[in-house]
């Protein structure tokens, strides 16, 4: 049996194709025709023996087959990403300071942090997990290299769009879905401490569709927040990403609640052009999110 060898830069334009939505938009990022593109994903279905995309409406779907090897495609890359890194890394020294919101603390900051450490073992990362106002203050005051937030009403000057992802209604996984409330009673709402994002947009939500509600818990941290949902002590609101397993995502419709509003996700730099420690932190921040931003 002949074998295959996978170019990575075939890869890499086949799993930011796929990230993207558009093979025309990846050759755009990654400064490439759309016609060289177009190219090495024949390439690569050739080097496969089956097709990796099937038409869908106007635009192109996974096929099983292509699912399969964007999974590999992302370990490749992230293994040749981490040896490049490593083998040209190994003299960067110091410390990166990096902000994160809860929502990204269990499940983003580990594979972060293993990945920058095997790659640059004499350079350190402080993490901070806070709220959105204290993130976004760290990284305007110098206090913080690089922030992951979502976004609102505060900013920073170098800040990168990342994705905008759904809201929605979060419930207790041993919980019925059908019908949260019964008729006259007002909707048990489990939220963070005021100021928040998304305690906002669900009250908003609820105001505008004539739905009675009341606060039955408050948290300062995410993790309160989900210790009370899960003992049914009433509804969250938050994105899908990083939640427990205590909890699961409402479909609207068979909850008898409003349709959410979507959440923007920026990354933040203190600096314009941050040293290389920092934009190495935030390439692997962004390659270890983006599978999950795919979605």
């Amino acid at each position: 049996m002949t074998r295959v060898s996978f170019d990575p830069d075939v890869l890499r334009s086949f799993v930011q194709g796929v990230e993207l939505g558009s093979f025309a938009k990846a050759a755009e990022r990654l400064n490439r025709s759309t016609s060289a593109v177009s190219a090495q994903l024949k390439r690569l279905e050739e080097q496969a023996g089956r097709p990796l995309l099937r038409k869908a409406g106007r635009g192109m779907a996974l096929t099983e087959t292509g699912e399969v090897m964007l999974g590999y495609a992302r370990r490749l890359l992230e293994l040749n990403d981490e040896a490049a890194a490593a083998v040209r890394g190994v003299e960067l020294e110091g410390r990166v300071r990096l902000g994160l919101q809860e929502d990204f603390g269990e499940t983003l900051l580990p594979a972060v942090l293993g990945r920058f450490a095997r790659a640059h073992p004499k350079l350190r990362i402080e993490a901070r997990i806070a709220r959105n106002a204290e993130l976004l203050h760290g990284v305007n005051h110098g206090k913080l290299d690089l922030v992951l937030a979502w976004e609102g009403e505060e900013s920073s000057p170098h800040v990168e769009r990342m994705a905008r992802l759904p809201m929605r209604w979060i419930g207790s996984a041993g919980a019925r879905t059908p019908r949260l409330r019964r008729r006259g009673e007002a909707l048990p709402l489990v939220v963070l401490d005021a100021p928040c994002l998304v305690r906002r947009a669900a009250i908003d939500a609820l105001d505008r569709a004539g739905i009675a509600w009341r606060i039955a818990f408050t948290s300062a941290s995410l993790a309160g927040t989900w210790a009370a949902v899960t003992a049914g002590l009433g509804v969250s609101v938050r994105t899908p990403l990083g939640l427990p397993a205590g909890v699961r995502a409402l479909t609207a419709k068979d909850a008898g609640l409003p349709a959410l509003p979507t959440l923007g996700l920026a990354l933040h730099r203190a600096e314009a052009e941050p040293p290389a420690a920092v934009a190495r932190l935030a390439e692997i921040l962004v390659g270890t999110l983006s599978p999950s931003l795919s979605v």
